[in-house]
């Protein structure tokens, strides 16, 4: 079976098992006219990747079989308009009696909350290995970050992000970036600057990291 074909076997795998719950493999099978064979080797790739899980069912008579279903992993998988959702509700709320101040003390409350969530992990560490933990931080966030030591300025670094999970609330609300660069602050100690923001049509948010000066 070619890489395309294999793809879409695995596809119309995963919608079966979605719009239709647990099924076995002689389900699967006779709907998609392949044979239990084949369906298996699809399945143990799919339970290797986290994407389905099975459960063992007795019956009366005859051998016990497998059903499988999605797991929450899988559910990733599929069409999801969060994004929108998020900008409907603040848009709605910021049309209310003092809604614009209340959308600043929301994402200055988020702010507040990952600082204190991850302040620990900040402790007893020097500025570089503050930056590489926020980085970390960033990344399994979904940021695609990445940073390396100021080639201009000695005792600075520079934070890349070349992903941002929010940009489309960001895009209309920047208290979401000003927030960001201020969290930053906080969980460095440090001064941040930034130079390149991916709100602005950059190919990315860039900050700059210095000591403090005071």
């Amino acid at each position: 079976m070619q890489p395309q074909e294999e793809r879409s076997t695995r596809s119309q795998l995963l919608q079966m098992l979605k719009t239709q719950g647990s099924c076995s493999t002689s389900d699967m099978a006779k709907a998609m006219g392949i044979t239990e064979m084949a369906v298996r080797r699809h399945i143990q790739s799919m339970e290797k990747d986290g994407l389905i899980n099975s459960t063992l069912v007795r019956q009366a008579m005859g051998r016990p079989s497998y059903r499988y279903a999605l797991t929450e992993q899988a559910d990733d998988l599929f069409p999801k308009n969060y994004p929108q959702l998020t900008l409907d509700l603040l848009s709605e709320l910021e049309e209310q009696q003092g809604g614009a101040e209340m959308i600043d003390r929301m994402f200055e409350g988020r702010r507040d909350k990952l600082e204190t969530r991850f302040r620990e992990r900040m402790s007893n560490r020097s500025l570089e290995e503050r930056v590489a933990e926020l980085a970390s931080i960033q990344n399994i966030g979904g940021y695609m970050a990445d940073w390396v030591p100021d080639d201009k300025e000695p005792g600075a670094y520079k934070l890349y992000e070349y992903n941002c999970p929010v940009a489309q609330v960001a895009n209309r609300y920047r208290q979401a970036c000003s927030c960001e660069r201020q969290l930053f602050e906080r969980l460095l100690g440090a001064e941040v600057e930034r130079t390149e923001c991916l709100a602005d049509g950059s190919q990315r948010c860039t900050y700059l990291i210095r000591k403090n000066r005071a």
